[in-house]
């Protein structure tokens, strides 16, 4: 069986001049990297504005485990079978992030024959859209360490610096940092920090932000520190938004490339959504949706994280209304849930399935609390018997949900022909999309519906740090923002050994800052870290390049 790397590099891929011509974008208004990738061009976007919107689709998920879910498969492969259907469709994707493609994951492009390409391309460096936001944010600190270091006219309380540095990759050891050390020509020593670039403020920014202007609006907003009166300092103050600005005016871009069987996919953004906002760009959502007449997205990690942030930040901010929800689980991942070893997954095991298929019942729930009509889908795997199959139907259909099995890992497009026509008839039902709560909420109250209501919460507890950061934020005036919850991925609780659908326990909040240009403040709970580090066998180990250039071990 070929890897998902050997299927992309055996792919004959189409000239992205010949996708876009399929899109009605004229080849002058594309700016190419290569024969294969091209970023769209300013003028092209903004003549766009007035065509009609196609339907929204948003893909999002169960709670991640080993046994894996295929999120960004059933993406494409849906979009594919758009496609085959004769439908006009694009998809919206988010990039890969170095550290998890060295780290957990090995890649983030799809997988088997559903799959976006060139794979290696979008697993690395792709367009440097992320080297260009690592340098914005750096650049900002340098900023900042340089005026403290020039006389600190701002009067900067060097003990309440909240900007930290970024670098996209998993390395543990830069969470906390000295900086400065030396002569008195290197700086003030302070203690600094680092996170990885799909978690900083300048990644939400970029993927909220509608246009130049409002990019460095945003930009100067950005909170890096306090002052000796506990006034915020901003970018804005370190004259730093214009140089910035022109740091990331490529990136602001979207990029276009293409599946396997040459659907549009428009790639831009945004991944981590449980340490971050965990969506592709605004503009490359709206690109699509006046490109197509379907635009199918996906959001970050499980629906708890993802789904919950895409609509109460990214849809609440821009004014995108989600037209259906496919929501995606495999037999494998359930049992999972239930208490069946990564290693036993693979033999029938009903009693497993039924304990397990409590975590599928929540995020079903959860999504139709915000009004949005859901499809379920099975990413089928070898191993899963009739019986497995038919109970998970049964269950979701008895729950009100479409549901549709998804060979799409398999067979492509033609593997999910079953699933785009329950995601048609979805687009046909009642739809009265909200948002889970109101601006006009205090920051607690914004935190704990989440926590009760997503989650499964009995309460909230805080430290005593967090308590007294929500009362100086409100007292800032940053209380009537939305919440960015920062939580494990791999449970609906802050305790990642939670599986199923806990219930009884509480959420612990143990820091809580603004991002004042992205338009949220941020909530961590439990341990999550927003530099992860590196397993004990990183992906790393398996990936090699041999002297043709060729890349292995991505998957």
């Amino acid at each position: 069986m070929k890897t998902d790397i050997e299927i992309a590099q055996g792919a004959i891929l189409e000239p992205i001049t010949e996708v876009a011509e399929r899109c009605g974008i004229p080849e002058e208004e594309l700016e190419l990297y290569g024969k294969y990738k091209a970023k769209l061009s300013e003028d092209y976007i903004r003549s766009l504005q007035d065509k009609r919107d196609g339907k929204l689709i948003l893909v999002t998920a169960i709670n991640p485990t080993p046994a894996g879910e295929g999120k960004t498969t059933t993406t494409v492969g849906l979009g594919e079978a758009f496609g085959r259907l004769g439908k006009n469709a694009v998809i919206a994707l988010r990039e890969p992030s170095l550290g998890p493609c060295f780290g957990v994951k090995g890649g983030a492009a799809g997988g088997g024959m559903a799959q976006v390409v060139p794979m290696e391309d979008l697993n690395l460096h792709f367009t440097g859209d992320f080297h260009a936001i690592t340098s914005a944010n750096n650049l900002l600190a340098a900023l900042l360490d340089n005026h403290i270091q020039q006389g600190n006219a701002l009067r900067i309380d060097t003990r309440n610096i909240v900007w930290k540095r970024c670098l996209d990759m998993n390395d543990r050891v830069l969470r906390n940092v000295v900086v400065g050390m030396g002569s008195r020509a290197d700086g003030f020593v302070r203690e600094d920090h680092f996170v990885i670039t799909v978690a900083s403020e300048i990644m939400a920014v970029l993927c909220l932000a509608e246009d130049m202007r409002d990019l460095k609006k945003r930009l100067g907003k950005i909170v890096v520190a306090y002052d000796m009166d506990g006034q915020p300092v901003t970018a804005e103050d370190l004259q730093a938004v214009g140089s910035m600005a022109a740091l990331l005016k490529d990136a602001m871009k979207p990029n276009l490339i293409q599946t396997l069987e040459h659907t549009p996919a428009l790639v831009h953004g945004g991944p981590f959504a449980n340490i971050a906002h965990g969506c592709n760009s605004v503009r490359a959502t709206r690109t699509a949706l006046k490109l197509a007449d379907y635009c199918i997205t996906e959001a970050g990690f499980g629906a708890d994280l993802g789904a919950e942030k895409f609509f109460d930040i990214k849809c609440r901010m821009s004014g995108l209304k989600p037209d259906a929800v496919v929501l995606v689980a495999t037999v494998r991942a359930l049992k999972y849930n239930g208490g069946v070893k990564k290693e036993d997954l693979g033999a029938e095991n009903m009693e497993a399935l039924k304990a397990g298929i409590f975590n599928l019942e929540k995020h079903i729930e959860n999504l139709k609390k915000y009004g949005v009509p859901v499809v379920v889908t099975l990413n089928r795997f070898l191993t899963d018997t009739e019986a497995e199959l038919s109970y998970v139907q049964d269950f979701c259909e008895e729950r009100g949900c479409e549901f549709a099995l998804s060979e799409v890992w398999e067979k492509g497009g033609a593997g999910g022909l079953v699933l785009a026509e329950k995601v048609l008839a979805a687009l046909e039902k009642e739809n009265s999309f909200h948002v889970l709560y109101e601006n006009e909420l205090s920051l607690r109250e914004k935190i704990e519906t989440v926590a009760k209501e997503i989650y499964g919460a009995a309460g909230v507890s805080y430290a005593a740090a967090a308590v007294k950061q929500i009362t100086q934020l409100e007292k800032l005036g940053f209380g009537d923002l939305p919440v960015c919850m920062a939580k494990t991925q791999y449970s609906l609780s802050d305790d990642a050994a939670l599986l199923g659908r806990p219930e009884g326990f509480t959420v612990t909040i143990r820091e809580v800052y603004v991002s004042a240009g992205a338009g949220f403040v941020v909530v961590l709970t439990g341990a999550v870290m927003t530099m992860p580090g590196l397993p004990k066998a990183p992906a790393a180990y398996r990936i090699d390049v041999n002297e043709e250039g060729r890349i292995t071990g991505l998957f």
